[in-house]
């Protein structure tokens, strides 16, 4: 559920994605080396904390090598150090679990990508509009159908952030999300493209994958996707307490919230199967190597999901998006609480992964256009994406030749972050005249 233009700013907003413009042209495919620079790494994550990031961690793969590293804090109060296999509240990363779910159940012969809603769940979305949208337009965002956000926190739309607190125990039925969404402005007709990113679509795939199942939904996704992709430490919460070792996770709201507060108790039934998952690090790695690997979804799966469509400005498949960068595209997705962005990106063949999170959000201001202005810790974020993914990529070079800090800036990627976006739609925030 997550759209600043930046991949920090997209990691400051609330159950959003993150995609890639470059300056760059994109090489045929990931590096052929199967070395990790450790000390590289090492650096470019201590940078991030060092431009203003409290705790960030993070687990790189190339092939059978793995690093993991950690920089910063995961309490400010105390000084508790952040560490690589924390979990952490993943946010729309989620929906590529939930895809996953429902193209096990395409295969079984139990839905049909393109049967309308309704054929399943006839009461859910009233009149003509139930008939016209198929389940893979919710997929793939192009139902038209508006996002729910704004209205499950409505003080965001008088520039208060009071709804956080507010809401913070509240346990809301996923029903109630889908009205909220289907009373939204809607943001397209049905099918059309460009797409628009919208929670309520995977809230509705939630809802679609207990009726075709008879599981609940958390249930059938632990068993067939969390347990049969081999994940140690990942799970969908049942309270709104976290389980194992976590950072707190902290909200600043574009400086309405100073100084910023944790979040990292909270019940999560607003993301429902759109943003709920909870994980680490490397079982994200773990979890989208399984994917693309045919240990999920058969070959022909594989296909529809990496079928992309434009969607707020990413190449948006089924719950994945593909991602440019100088050595090639990578598959994943990006996810933002309040409180806590992820990031977890692969190469094709899963030989190359990266999966970093951060415990700070929306700490950018906003300028006079509604857009979260950049950031340094946006800057050496995306340094770190791109250094993980592609070590010898343009502008991440180290050593005789290293081009000036302008130069290195203007190559790496913007990384819009959609879960952000429904927020920063939704906030009224004054801004001050200059």
């Amino acid at each position: 559920m997550r759209i600043a233009r930046l991949l920090g700013t997209v990691l400051g907003t609330t159950l959003l994605t993150t995609a890639a413009v470059l300056t760059a042209p994109a090489h045929a495919g990931p590096p052929e080396s199967t070395s990790l620079d450790r000390a590289e790494l090492r650096d470019a994550l201590d940078a991030v904390h060092e431009a203003g990031m409290y705790g960030v961690f993070s687990s790189v793969r190339d092939g059978g090598e793995r690093w993991t590293g950690a920089a910063g804090v995961a309490d400010v109060d105390t000084g508790r150090p952040v560490t690589p296999g924390m979990r952490q509240r993943v946010g729309s990363i989620s929906k590529t679990f939930t895809a996953v779910g429902l193209l096990q159940q395409a295969e079984r012969g139990r839905i049909r990508l393109d049967a309308p809603v309704s054929d399943y769940l006839p009461d859910l979305i009233p009149g003509e509009r139930g008939r016209q949208i198929t389940v893979r337009m919710l997929l793939n965002h192009t139902s038209g159908i508006g996002d729910y956000v704004a209205g499950a926190f409505p003080s965001l739309l008088q520039g208060s952030t009071a709804s956080l607190d507010e809401e913070r125990f509240r346990s809301v039925h996923p029903r109630e999300l889908v009205r909220l969404g289907l009373t939204a402005p809607a943001t397209g007709s049905p099918g059309s493209v460009p797409g628009t990113y919208s929670n309520t679509n995977y809230v509705i795939a939630g809802l679609l994958l207990e009726k075709v199942t008879g599981q609940k939904a958390h249930t059938y996704l632990t068993r067939h996707v969390i347990d049969r992709a081999g994940l140690r430490h990942t799970y969908l919460p049942r309270t709104p307490f976290l389980r194992g070792p976590h950072p707190r996770m902290y909200e600043s709201f574009f400086g309405l919230i100073d100084p910023p507060r944790d979040y990292s108790v909270y019940d999560m039934s607003w993301a429902y199967t759109a943003g709920a998952v909870v994980s680490t690090t490397d079982d994200l790695n773990r979890f989208y190597r399984a994917l693309l690997g045919g240990k999920l979804v058969g070959e022909a799966s594989l296909d529809e999901m990496t079928r992309t469509v434009p969607v707020s400005g990413l190449d948006y498949g089924l719950g994945i998006y593909a991602l440019d960068l100088p050595c090639g595209r990578f598959w994943g997705h990006d996810g933002a609480v309040f409180g806590a962005g992820t990031v977890a990106l692969s190469s094709r063949d899963g030989k190359r992964q990266m999966a970093v999170a951060q415990n700070l959000m929306k700490y950018q201001e906003i300028g006079e256009d509604g857009v979260p202005l950049p950031h340094p810790i946006d800057h050496a974020f995306a340094a770190y994406v791109v250094g993980a993914l592609c070590p010898a990529a343009p502008g991440t070079e180290t050593g005789a030749g290293t081009p000036s800090p302008q130069a290195r800036e203007e190559r790496l990627p913007r990384l819009p972050r959609i879960d952000d976006s429904p927020l920063t739609r939704a906030l009224a925030v004054d801004r001050p005249s200059v």
